[in-house]
């Protein structure tokens, strides 16, 4: 299949569950997937600390060099942390709200550069916290609460420039991975946790990274062109209720 053929796209946080998926889908589709991801970690071509400018600056100067352009770029990396407004310490705080939504503004500003070339879009993975609130996700709700409203801003923007750039926020409810397996570590009863988050999904599970990796490459390729400043929602039922 060739719904992204001779697109180069742009991955980071590679090494994890939904990077990883995301570079594989894009493979299959016909895609050049440039993987990235913080230094030591394996399946990524690029070390890049999303919330360092100079390794944004880096990285993409070298893929400028390399490519010319990009046509799509998928702000993946992410990190999660349990605890309610009390009990999350500053820096915490900081730490996540670091990664996840200054590493995706990052990621849209200088991505812009090469994807200007010839257009393309910009995919930011938020979450189905960043649409409801839990009371001991404080500082993730509030990370991507603000990746989903910043990515209106960059698609309203993307869509004033000539070619244009689109950009559009994915939401995923819980899913099957190293991060949801940390999370329920955080618990004093992992197993009954685990229960209790598949009791409240429709469905009846949680959701696989390929899931969200195909909704990924819908929204990088020409079948979406126009999709933009949107949110599109994976939570098996989560908030339908």
């Amino acid at each position: 299949m060739n719904r992204l053929k001779d697109k180069i796209v742009l991955i980071t946080g590679a090494a994890g569950a939904i990077g990883q998926a995301v570079a594989e889908a894009a493979s299959v589709e016909g895609a050049r997937a440039i993987t990235s991801d913080l230094p030591g970690r394996q399946g990524a071509a690029h070390a890049l600390d999303v919330t360092e400018e100079l390794d944004w600056l880096r990285v993409i100067s070298e893929i400028g060099r390399t490519h010319g352009r990009i046509d799509g770029l998928v702000n993946a990396a992410g990190v999660a942390a349990l605890g309610n407004i009390e009990e999350t310490d500053y820096a915490t705080w900081r730490k996540v709200m670091a990664v996840n939504l200054d590493g995706t503004f990052l990621g849209c500003k200088h991505g812009l550069a090469l994807l200007k070339q010839r257009g393309g879009a910009i995919v930011n993975l938020s979450s189905v916290a960043g649409l409801i609130g839990g009371h001991n996700f404080a500082a993730y709700n509030a990370s991507k609460g603000g990746v989903r409203l910043l990515t209106k801003s960059v698609a309203l923007h993307g869509a004033r420039l000539d070619p244009q750039v689109r950009c559009n926020s994915v939401h995923p409810a819980f899913i099957e991975g190293p991060m949801v397996d940390l999370m329920l570590k955080e618990t004093s009863f992992p197993d009954a946790a685990r229960a209790r988050i598949t009791r409240d999904i429709p469905l009846g599970r949680l959701g696989t990274a390929a899931e969200v990796a195909d909704m990924c490459v819908y929204l990088l390729s020409d079948e979406s062109r126009f999709v933009t400043g949107a949110e599109f929602v994976i939570d098996g039922g989560l908030t339908a209720r």
